[in-house]
């Protein structure tokens, strides 16, 4: 039977996007979704976690990322749609699997804007005014809770705008974000550098297991991630399948080599009384907004008044971004026949505005379980990782089905790279730990009420582009899903966890196990045919019809 080409467009309303941003336009927007509040607070929060070992998990997150990014990079260029992470496994594995990846797309991008807003709140605390929206715990209290809610909805207004003038507001502010860590670089580096202090509570305190939890838990993956968001725009590009990769590629590589600088800085400037009674204690006055706290406490008033302006137009920048890439993942889901055709509705400036609306109301949700930055890091990171990780296997796939496609770049020993890239990807999520794990099952599960409930009223209603399941082409995924719940719950990361599985033991398992669901999924993915009919059906729609 043929699956759903989606030809249909919605019967009401205006449907369609435009092609206006050129390779700028993706470079910044995937740079400036990856400069955000994970400079602010990532070598921090990684030294406490690791020491000067951080810069070990800097090394470790960038390899997995980039092996994520240069799987992403052939994907991207090979079909330019919009919310494209969320579709390539549907290509591969249809409506079950696609359903699946397509709703774990959505829960980074909507859940990444609120982290913004909370960066924002954080560095606020500079100021008298701003004192009574945080409690001791840093957690929001009543009143910011309220100015949270209203911070994430200028985010949205400004996404009424259009593309082209949010691409254009983007880059500028990008220039900006970029510039500042660079100054805070050279300036923290010149004023006042501590040799000694990489290695005067030795060079890993925590030992390996610090060095592995400060990946996920504080911020170094979450730092790094964002590449995708060229990705996500490409239903707007100019020319996407030339443009696509390079911005995935430039992205990473900018990002990776700024974060890995500001860790060396941020360790080398401190004051070494800052840190006597070793990493898990250092304190300072101001450390909750740690590199202006630390450019004050050295003698730089000048660079902490510029950190207190960036640490609004940072996470600002970042947080449009993530509005936008999250209503263009509604569009795409609807696209396939997982949402109502409702989401694919666009006013006159062709902005999806109801996937906005959405956004809103789920970045406030947010605010209410997760209400500081820490805590929706290391649920968002495990998010975004369990994302990224249907990649590789619709790489691998494809590689194998459709071996002749054109594809405007093309990974050297990507057959070996993508069950690697899977591999990684599995063991980032492990990394997060228990307590976020069982949080991000939970958040999977509601998921699966809302667009599967959706998809099965659609099919007993005969709606048009109604998936088929294509459960048997998915049927390795809730495996895999239960299984890394119970290995992270024997585990040894994360609050609750047993301890069974001990360090490098845990690891093995992870590895093995994820390699066994790869091949397996290769084994059991659609045929040829029908991934050509899946393909030909969304390029009818996104690359024919605007």
């Amino acid at each position: 039977m043929a699956h759903s080409t989606n030809t249909s467009p919605p019967t009401a309303g205006h449907s369609g996007l435009k092609r206006e941003v050129g390779l700028a336009g993706l470079l910044w927007a995937s740079v400036g979704a990856i400069i955000g509040s994970g400079w602010l607070f990532g070598a921090q929060k990684a030294a406490v976690a690791a020491g000067p070992a951080a810069l070990l998990s800097w090394g470790i997150g960038a390899v997995a990322i980039i092996l994520l990014a240069l799987i992403h990079a052939e994907l991207g260029g090979l079909f330019p749609v919009a919310g494209g992470t969320a579709r390539y496994p549907h290509y591969a594995f249809g409506g079950f699997a696609g359903m699946s990846f397509g709703w774990f797309t959505w829960l980074q991008a909507a859940t990444i804007a609120p982290i913004e807003v909370q960066a924002m709140i954080n560095y606020a605390r500079h100021w008298t005014w701003a004192d009574g929206l945080l409690n001791q715990d840093l957690t929001l209290t009543g009143s910011g809770f309220v100015v949270a809610a209203v911070l994430l909805g200028v985010f949205v207004a400004i996404n009424f705008l259009g593309v082209r003038l949010l691409a254009h507001t983007n880059s500028a502010a990008t220039v900006w974000k970029v510039a500042i860590p660079i100054l805070t670089i050279f300036a923290l580096g010149i004023q006042d550098f501590h040799g000694s202090n990489f290695t005067v509570h030795g060079f890993a305190p925590d030992g390996s297991k610090g060095v592995l939890a400060a990946i996920s838990t504080s911020g170094v993956i979450f730092a790094l991630l964002g590449f995708e968001q060229a990705i996500q725009w490409a239903g707007e590009s100019r020319n996407p399948r030339r443009d696509i990769p390079r911005a995935v590629l430039g992205s990473v590589a900018i990002g990776t080599v700024i974060y890995v600088m500001l860790q060396v800085v941020f360790i080398g400037a401190l004051p070494p009384e800052t840190f006597a009674g070793g990493w898990a204690k250092l304190d300072y006055p101001g450390i909750s907004g740690p590199f202006a706290g630390l450019a004050t406490l050295i003698g730089l008033g000048w660079l902490a008044t510029v950190l207190f302006i960036d640490a609004v137009i940072s996470p600002a920048g970042t947080g449009l971004v993530y509005i936008t890439s999250s209503s263009r993942v509604t569009y795409g889901l609807s696209r396939n026949g997982y949402a109502p055709p409702a989401l694919q509705y666009t006013d006159r400036n062709s902005v999806p505005w109801l996937g906005l609306i959405i956004a809103w109301v789920a970045g406030v949700v947010c605010f209410l379980p997760f209400p500081s930055w820490q805590k929706l890091v290391g649920f968002i990171t495990s998010a975004v990782v369990l994302m990224y990780a249907g990649a590789p296997l619709a790489f691998g796939v494809l590689r194998r089905r459709l071996p002749g496609m054109e594809r405007s770049y093309h990974l050297p020993g990507g057959s070996v790279i993508s069950p690697v890239a899977f591999a990684v990807a599995s063991l980032v999520i492990y990394w997060s730990g228990w307590d976020t794990l069982w949080r991000l099952g939970l958040a999977i599960l509601i998921g699966y009420l809302l667009l599967g409930g959706y998809s099965a009223y659609a099919a007993s209603k005969g709606v048009p582009n109604a998936p088929r399941m294509d459960f048997r082409a998915g049927q390795w995924l809730p495996v895999y899903l239960v299984g890394m719940g119970v290995v992270s719950w024997q585990g040894t990361f994360g609050v609750g966890a047993q301890g069974n599985l001990p360090l490098w033991w845990d690891i093995a398992v992870v590895v093995v196990f994820s390699l066994f669901i790869y091949y397996w999924a290769m084994a059991v993915a659609l045929p040829a045919e029908e991934i050509e009919r899946n393909i030909r059906g969304v390029e009818v729609v996104d690359a024919g019809g605007h």
